[in-house]
């Protein structure tokens, strides 16, 4: 019985000394604070070269291109248009759409509506005004992505 007693007491003794050696975690108010600390960028995130993002989604079935600072923050559009292509798998050859300011002048948007299956790979054109006076268009390219879509 005093056996007993005296293995129950040392079995004790070593998970009080186990749950004191444990790590406990840490406060889900913190860690959740570090998280949501990091602006969140719509739909496929894509780099620039001068420090920005782009963030490119579909939004009623039609493509959106938003703007993003460096700090990842929302930025007005820096191009007057996007053009994008991609060869959907429904059938042969290329769909294209031109993206032009929204509404509210915060992104660029489609008014082609884009079919399923939304897995292709997107060549995306940003479009500025010229710099040389007396071009045809009046825009040139200044960017170009290759975007593998999937959504």
């Amino acid at each position: 019985m005093k056996t007993r007693l005296l293995l129950l007491v040392i079995l004790a003794l070593g998970f009080v000394q186990l749950s004191a050696q444990t790590a406990r975690p840490a406060a889900p108010g913190k860690a959740d604070a570090k998280k949501d600390a990091e602006p969140k960028i719509d739909g496929i995130t894509i780099a620039r070269p001068n420090g920005k993002f782009l963030g490119l989604a579909l939004e009623g079935g039609t493509f959106k291109l938003s703007f993003y600072d460096e700090k990842k923050k929302p930025a007005r559009p820096d191009v007057m248009r996007a053009a994008a292509r991609w060869n959907p798998n429904y059938k042969q050859g290329s769909e294209r759409v031109v993206l032009n300011p929204s509404a509210d002048g915060k992104a660029l948007v489609g008014t082609k509506p884009v079919r399923p299956p939304y897995a292709f790979k997107l060549y995306l054109t940003l479009l500025a005004p010229a710099s040389t006076p007396g071009s045809e268009s009046g825009e040139q390219a200044t960017e170009s992505y290759v975007v593998d879509f999937r959504a």
